[in-house]
């Protein structure tokens, strides 16, 4: 491999890792808060491509008006699952395994209805449809290194998602709320909390970080189908457990190693190629046997 190969494929593992740590993080929220895997994050990465998408070629929106438009349908799309099928357990003192089978019906009803509503045949997102400029598809070139201007609109767009989200968990009130509801619902309730607001408002955040994760999704992989966020989600779920479920900064960090590592192992050896996808269970399996808590979890005392 040269040099120019090197940076090219590294380039591409950052954007993917970037992605992957989007969706990571809506995961590892709504784990921090609730102790559930919310199986449907997957299938609302999925719902923001669609929006994006339809927004574009049947409303005739301009790419910046569409992502937009979708983020905010995502956002709403979040708090509707949070409202309808999760908050009816909390208030009913549901167990656990509850909430785990709901989560996995409410994906299953997602995945059905987007076959329904959108069609079961794959939509090509391009550029030549609108649905972002075609300048973004141009390739840059630095001496030899041939880097796509897309690959950096990537990683620019996802750091600076990760940003505002720094910024709102540790930075404002509603992220205070979050972080104390995480610690202990009963305490924070009794703190004047609203947990089912604070709850309802990270279902919000975490869509919407799924929202920017699918749309670059859908410019980086221009086709859409209604199981297009089952694998994504289902590496994303990983990378969040590799960076310890419950850290959001845990999950930034499993998204980029997983992202790097998917790329990097088969960029160096490529007759690995088509054992890709099993890269990213080896890592899940090596770090559970060595750190079980993940990179970055912390390992919670529990009462007996």
């Amino acid at each position: 491999m040269t040099i120019q190969m090197f940076f090219q494929h590294l380039a591409n593992a950052i954007s993917l890792g970037s992605i992957y740590a989007l969706i990571a993080i809506g995961y590892t929220m709504v784990y921090g808060i609730l102790n559930l895997i919310n199986f449907a994050h997957g299938d609302i990465f999925t719902f923001s491509m669609y929006f994006a998408f339809y927004a574009v070629t049947l409303f005739l929106f301009p790419w910046w008006a569409a992502f937009i438009f979708a983020i905010v349908l995502t956002t709403l799309l979040g708090a509707t699952i949070e409202r309808v099928a999760y908050r009816p357990l909390r208030k009913a003192n549901a167990p656990k395994i509850s909430g785990l089978i709901t989560a996995i019906g409410v994906s299953f009803f997602l995945q059905n209805f987007a076959i329904v509503v959108f069609g079961g045949r794959a939509k090509s997102f391009n550029p030549q449809l609108g649905v972002y400029p075609t300048q973004f598809a141009q390739v840059l070139k630095f001496r030899d290194v041939r880097i796509p201007l897309l690959t950096f609109i990537i990683i620019g767009a996802s750091i600076l998602a990760l940003l505002v989200l720094v910024w709102i968990v540790y930075r404002t009130k509603a992220g205070m709320a979050m972080r104390a509801v995480s610690k202990d619902v009963t305490a924070a309730k009794l703190m004047g909390i609203n947990t089912d607001r604070t709850i309802s408002q990270t279902f919000m955040l975490g869509s919407a970080l799924a929202a920017v994760g699918g749309i670059l999704w859908a410019m980086k992989y221009p086709q859409i189908y209604p199981y297009t966020g089952m694998i994504p989600g289902l590496k994303a779920f990983i990378a969040a457990v590799v960076g310890g479920i419950g850290s959001i900064p845990g999950a930034m960090l499993g998204g980029f190693i997983l992202g790097v590592a998917e790329i990097m192992i088969v960029a160096f050896l490529p007759a690995l190629a088509g054992y890709r996808d099993a890269i990213a269970y080896i890592i899940l399996i090596v770090i559970l046997l060595v750190k079980p808590n993940g990179l970055l979890g912390v390992e919670i005392g529990e009462k007996v």
